[in-house]
């Protein structure tokens, strides 16, 4: 795997395109997640990301000039809630052969008020069913969906399907309810994770914070035990030395 650097973007193909896109191509690297996306200083109309490893569709900074964006052959399952506010003029978004699940995992997309093109080919959320139907009606602008028209009367009848029967619009509480469950993961998981410390631990930790050798030491172990991750923090080597305290104290005591 390579990082996203501000050197690999700098040192990637640039290239003006066939439809005379100015575009930047980071295909092929095996990269984990977007990041230092601002190195690209917001000078390309297509980004093309395919065939590396990405799992979420996240971190981009405001690129109002992007247009294109590829992703093919990635394993995105996630995509940011903001991603409409980073990428305002994206016009066309590929995700063939990704891993989107659910419909609901698509709700960010809608947001984007300039998309016409999506593809979707190969991603598992491409076999749940009234798929395209869906697509018809919520992204009213969309042109093409995996390649394939939009017709005037395909959308029209997804409106009727999904306002004016009653199948149609529980589907859309089920997707605006696993939504907001989606939603709500995504905070917990970005919330940090703390873990309860024991009467003992927090003792521990409040006489190793008296014998500490330095103000840095001091420092550190004052700020965990107000995170309350000792049990975590010990564990790691930045703190080998209040964990060695601590264990000099077990056995004086």
């Amino acid at each position: 795997m390579v990082k996203l650097t501000p050197e690999l973007i700098n040192q990637s193909m640039q290239y003006i395109n066939p439809v005379r896109d100015y575009e930047l191509d980071l295909r092929g690297y095996k990269i984990p997640q977007i990041e230092n996306m601002g190195a690209t200083l917001d000078q390309f109309d297509t980004v093309d990301l395919s065939d590396n490893d990405i799992r979420k569709l996240e971190n981009f900074p405001y690129l109002p000039r992007m247009k294109n964006l590829l992703l093919n052959n990635n394993r995105i399952t996630r995509i940011a809630d903001d991603l409409a506010e980073t990428l305002p003029g994206l016009q066309s978004v590929i995700l063939t052969g990704n891993n989107l699940q659910e419909l609901s995992d698509l709700k960010p997309l809608t947001k984007l008020q300039k998309l016409e093109t999506l593809s979707l080919l190969t991603n598992p959320v491409t076999s749940k069913q009234h798929y395209r139907e869906y697509i018809a009606y919520k992204f009213p602008r969309l042109r093409l969906l995996d390649f394939r028209k939009i017709k005037m009367k395909e959308r029209q009848a997804a409106i009727e399907f999904f306002e004016n029967t009653s199948k149609g619009k529980n589907i859309l509480r089920e997707i605006a309810k696993k939504s907001k469950l989606a939603a709500n993961a995504a905070v917990d998981e970005n919330k940090p994770k703390k873990l309860s410390a024991t009467p003992a631990e927090i003792q521990k930790i409040r006489e190793a914070i008296r014998n500490a050798s330095s103000l840095q030491e001091v420092e550190r172990l004052t700020r965990l035990l107000q995170s309350g991750q000792i049990n975590e923090e010990l564990n790691k080597n930045g703190n080998k030395q209040g964990y060695e305290q601590m264990e000099e104290m077990e056995v004086l005591n």
